[in-house]
């Protein structure tokens, strides 16, 4: 059975109860417009039933997160702020404890280029605490770089990284990525922090080697934005969409189609997608599907996640800083 391309570990989670819940705990809260579920993945039963390392999984939820607008966004920022606070309170990183920042993708390509602008937008510190006045405190050594992909340098990731790691001795990792969804409800409006770590392209089957502490020697802390999914679940998820606003009435010419629309609804949702991406994939190849408006949104969507880095680790910067210097 050919799988559903995600990134999320709550889309992963989704329809397991009961049993199929073992070794993995869910707890979701709703604030507002916003939605924050929080996964730990226990025990080895746990991974194996979700597909995913053994820890936390926090995932916020809101379709305001795409729009511009600064109010929302101080909202979600401030969300984000505690979450990734708890995470690094949860591995035990001193205050004052350097940290090196990773922004995984593509700068040249705009649905994957979410890493790369949240490294231009943080404040790093490493090399200039030194000089920083006697009287200004609440900042710790942070370093950042996008290294690029493969593609365009001929070195892995984890290699680049790995010698960062060796040289900085950051005593925490954070890595940015964009991430693939399996429902388009979901594209720009969820953000997915984890403290497993990341495997680039896992999401669009492009998987490259693990960031994580196995292999850097460091905690590593994976933040990540859904910003494409396959098409097969775009075709998917019109469907439903059709189906749905058909619901009340079927017009005589569509009668056949829905028929066939029907019979597809009958099926389980894996055997569903794999019709639909075998019947599309012979014509449009292995493709992924980003909203059009995805350059601005990818703008806004850096600046919650860099500012709430800046927040979260440098505890001397605050939302009123945020306010007056960087926006």
């Amino acid at each position: 059975m050919q799988n559903i391309y995600t990134d999320l570990a709550m889309e992963m989670a989704e329809g397991l109860d009961g049993e199929g819940l073992r070794g993995i705990e869910m707890d979701s809260v709703q604030q507002g417009d916003v939605k924050i579920t929080t996964i730990h993945v226990v025990n080895d039963d746990g991974a194996k039933t979700l597909g995913k390392p053994i820890g936390s999984y926090i995932t916020i939820e809101s379709p305001k997160i795409k729009e511009n607008n600064f109010v929302v966004h101080e909202e979600i920022m401030g969300i984000l702020v505690k979450q990734l606070a708890l995470l690094r309170d949860g591995l035990g990183i001193d205050d004052d404890a350097p940290v090196l920042v990773i922004g995984l993708g593509n700068r040249n390509v705009t649905p994957d280029s979410l890493g790369p602008q949240v490294v231009g937008k943080l404040l790093v510190t490493r090399h200039i605490l030194d000089k920083m006045p006697e009287g200004l405190v609440g900042l710790r050594p942070i370093a950042a770089l996008a290294p690029g992909v493969m593609g365009m340098t001929g070195i892995e990731t984890a290699e680049v990284v790995k010698g960062l790691v060796g040289n900085v001795r950051p005593q925490l990792v954070i890595a940015i990525d964009a991430l693939a969804a399996r429902s388009i409800d979901r594209i720009n409006q969820t953000i997915q922090l984890t403290d497993t770590g990341i495997s680039p392209g896992a999401g669009v089957g492009n998987r490259r080697a693990t960031l994580d502490e196995k292999t850097l020697g460091v905690p590593v802390v994976a933040i990540g934005v859904p910003t494409v999914v396959d098409a097969a679940t775009f075709v998917n998820d019109t469907l439903d969409i059709f189906l749905a606003q058909m619901a009340e009435g079927t017009p005589e010419h569509l009668r056949d189609g829905a028929e066939f629309f029907r019979m597809l609804t009958q099926l389980e949702e894996q055997d569903k997608h794999a019709v639909i991406r075998n019947s599309i994939e012979p014509s449009v190849g292995n493709m992924f599907v980003t909203p059009k408006e995805i350059g601005e949104v990818v703008k806004w969507l850096s600046n919650i996640i860099a500012n709430g880095i800046n927040i979260a680790m440098h505890k001397g910067i605050d939302m009123d800083d945020i306010n007056r210097f960087m926006y």
